[in-house]
């Protein structure tokens, strides 16, 4: 669940980035956050994550208020918060086993635990025979999948996809949006931020409009039809 009341954000050197955002996202829905660069889209990713401080208003992701948050809770907020990146942001020499499980030791799971559920997460995501593959063995669209599971690997409420796929070509594009809509039928919260017209448009989502910082726009099933976004 996330909430965002009136929430606005200048930047220490004066450069303002969101200017009075409401945002309210139910448990279990598929959002698209889509806006050209530098229209805010990164800034809130960044405050759900508590990256960084709104400026003023309010904030909730997943129960944990981001007004009063404490430091030493802020790493149980971002278990509660599967990230996707474009750049895949995997270890070039783990294998995609090790990548996936390696998320799961950072939060210190048990190895029997480990075992059992990095397995599960990589057919889910079709990649159960890449198990031993390294990174450069892939394709893009085959990095971004483990970049998925590693996301999905720690049971989050709630998967933010940045860009996810920003490095693709369309049809990897439509197969990595397909897989993210799958994960979200079986319950997970989905915020994909994109500025990809097209893919978009491909699926009948929510969808949430930004530009100069401010919610110009929130529909369901919506298309993203301006063309200055």
């Amino acid at each position: 669940m996330v909430r965002l009341l009136d929430v606005c954000k200048v930047y220490e050197n004066g450069t303002p980035a969101l200017s009075g955002i409401n945002l309210k996202i139910d448990d279990g829905e598929f959002v698209f956050l889509v806006g050209s660069s530098a229209s805010g889209k990164s800034t809130i990713v960044k405050i759900l994550t508590s990256e960084v401080k709104m400026t003023s208003g309010r904030g909730i992701v997943n129960g944990f208020n981001l007004n009063r948050i404490k430091p030493s809770k802020i790493p149980e907020l971002r278990r509660s918060v599967g990230i996707v990146f474009q750049d895949f942001r995997l270890i070039d020499k783990k294998t995609v086993y090790e990548n996936v499980a390696f998320a799961m030791r950072a939060v210190g799971a048990p190895p029997r635990i480990i075992k059992k559920r990095v397995p599960y997460v990589l057919q889910l995501v079709g990649l159960e025979h890449k198990m031993k593959s390294f990174p450069n063995e892939l394709s893009g669209g085959e990095r971004q999948r483990v970049a998925v599971a590693r996301a999905l690997v720690n049971n989050p409420s709630m998967i933010i996809a940045d860009e996810p796929t920003g490095n693709l070509d369309p049809k990897m594009s439509i197969e990595i949006m397909s897989l993210l809509e799958k994960i979200n039928e079986l319950g997970t919260t989905m915020l994909v931020v994109t500025h990809e017209r097209e893919l978009v448009n491909e699926f009948s989502k929510r969808v949430i409009a930004i530009d100069q910082g401010r919610i110009i726009s929130d529909k369901m099933g919506g298309y993203y039809q301006n063309e200055n976004l």
